[in-house]
């Protein structure tokens, strides 16, 4: 029961025909949900915007994917996508979520984007995912899903830093790769003591 399998943002918004879809992003449905039988614990993360959000592109007048300084630091300008309560927001359709012990949901605060499932994105707020995987008794992570430079990146380094063992399954899951990103991210995770296989 020490093992949670993390499922990251397996939304319709990130597979194909979504508003920020990542190739073959439902590609890994299928593995993911084979895999969950195999953990003492298993948690989805749902990323949940806001209409309006200040990570959109629209909120800024500014195109897609651009940079800009947020209070925080760098956040890359994204579409508007996840918004509450939209089908972009929705899990897959077929994602077990029967299977989830905990659903949590992350990026409604419109004036800060979180990738990671422990922190936002100024990396001092807490999602409370910590706290609930430590009164668990859950001391080892496996991490699945979308998209491996962004989210998955940052959760798993995250739950690196706080004394986790993380893994990334790379093979469910799958990338943007904007601008170098992916390469940036496995190295990353790598540097974070991230057991990338």
């Amino acid at each position: 029961m020490t093992h949670a399998l993390l499922v990251i943002d397996v939304q319709n918004d990130f597979c194909p025909g979504g508003a920020l879809a990542v190739t073959n992003g439902d590609g890994i449905v299928k593995g993911i949900n084979a895999l969950m039988p195999d953990f003492g614990a298993v948690i989805l993360t749902q990323d949940w915007h806001p209409a309006g959000h200040s990570s959109f592109a629209t909120s800024h007048d500014a195109d897609p994917m651009s940079v800009i300084q947020m209070p925080y630091g760098a956040q890359v300008l994204w579409p508007d996508h996840c918004i509450i309560g939209t089908h972009g927001a929705a899990f897959h359709s077929d994602l077990n979520i029967n299977a989830a012990d905990l659903i949590l949901r992350k990026g409604y605060n419109p004036k800060i984007d979180s990738y990671s499932a422990f922190f936002e994105n100024d990396q001092q707020t807490p999602t409370g995912l910590m706290g609930y995987l430590q009164t668990r008794g859950i001391d080892t992570l496996t991490l699945v899903g979308l998209a491996t430079d962004f989210c998955v990146n940052y959760s798993a380094v995250d739950a690196a830093k706080l004394g986790f063992n993380v893994t990334v399954r790379m093979d469910l899951c799958r990338a943007i790769d904007f601008d170098g990103s992916l390469d940036a991210a496995v190295e990353g995770m790598k540097a974070a003591g991230v057991d990338v296989g």
